[in-house]
């Protein structure tokens, strides 16, 4: 079981965006939603865990080995990364697509195993896409694109998946259908999630576990209830909001206020 640990992390472009001591203990088996405005830190969160970017400052260990002293294949095998925008180059179909997600596992000249093809088949049966499989990647919708590149992290059978705004631009359906997906590999399978969300109301209903950023520094951890206040709301986001409980779940439920309404909601 693969355990994520970040310890007084702190990053910065050169346009001088900075994570700041970031601290941050993931065991294995977590579904933990990164909240907060754009510009926050979410995604390079997300980048760092991976191993896509490495910190200026502090340590990112994973499974109690440091991930900078990992080669891109190591971690591979163990951490798989959803992104926001996935783009394709040629008419891969679906199935050549998903296969991608094996690379890490498939030797130089080798050629696919049947555990590979196994994992794919696997994962297209997980994600909901095996009716695709032969059609190309560039003729589906986004939602059925999302479902694809989805399964192509799961290809690569990971103990830690990280997942960039997994909801961005789709229709409701859909982003149920994807959250539903992630929280049955989570509870029935013990993958570990984390993920960057923009839907404050989703994250309540999906994730047991939320992290809330405000310029690059981690203003609250914990419950939904514990982290989805309305003076949390208010200074993260700078919106007027009432937190109510959900009709069916009683997890938070944010009703946004127009600024017309604020001044009478304060």
């Amino acid at each position: 079981m693969i355990g994520l640990q970040i310890r007084q992390v702190s990053f910065s472009y050169h346009n001088g965006f900075v994570l700041q001591d970031i601290n941050l203990a993931v065991a294995a088996g977590e579904m933990i939603a990164l909240l907060g405005a754009n510009g926050s830190g979410k995604t390079t969160l997300i980048k760092l865990a991976s191993g896509i970017l490495k910190p200026k400052q502090g340590e990112i260990r994973l499974g109690g080995a440091n991930l900078s002293q990992l080669n891109r294949k190591s971690v591979a095998r163990s951490v798989a990364a959803v992104p926001q925008q996935f783009h394709v180059p040629f008419a891969f179909t679906t199935s050549e697509v998903v296969t991608l997600g094996r690379i890490p596992f498939i030797k130089t000249l080798a050629g696919e195993t049947p555990a590979d093809k196994r994992a794919v088949t696997t994962a297209m049966e997980l994600a909901g896409i095996s009716q695709f499989a032969q059609r190309r990647f560039d003729e589906l919708s986004g939602g059925e694109r999302q479902k694809v590149i989805l399964a192509m992290a799961l290809a690569q059978e990971p103990k830690l998946l990280l997942l960039d705004e997994p909801t961005v631009h789709l229709d409701i359906s859909h982003q149920v259908e994807t959250l539903e997906l992630l929280r049955n590999l989570n509870q029935e399978r013990k993958l570990t999630v984390i993920a960057a969300m923009h839907e404050l109301n989703l994250a309540a209903l999906y994730f047991d576990r939320l992290v809330l950023l405000k310029e690059g520094r981690i203003l609250a951890d914990g419950t939904p209830s514990q982290v989805l206040t309305e003076h949390g709301i208010r200074e993260v986001f700078s919106a007027s909001v009432k937190v109510e409980s959900h009709p069916v779940t009683g997890v938070p439920h944010i009703v946004m206020i127009p600024k017309r309404n604020a001044d009478k909601h304060r």
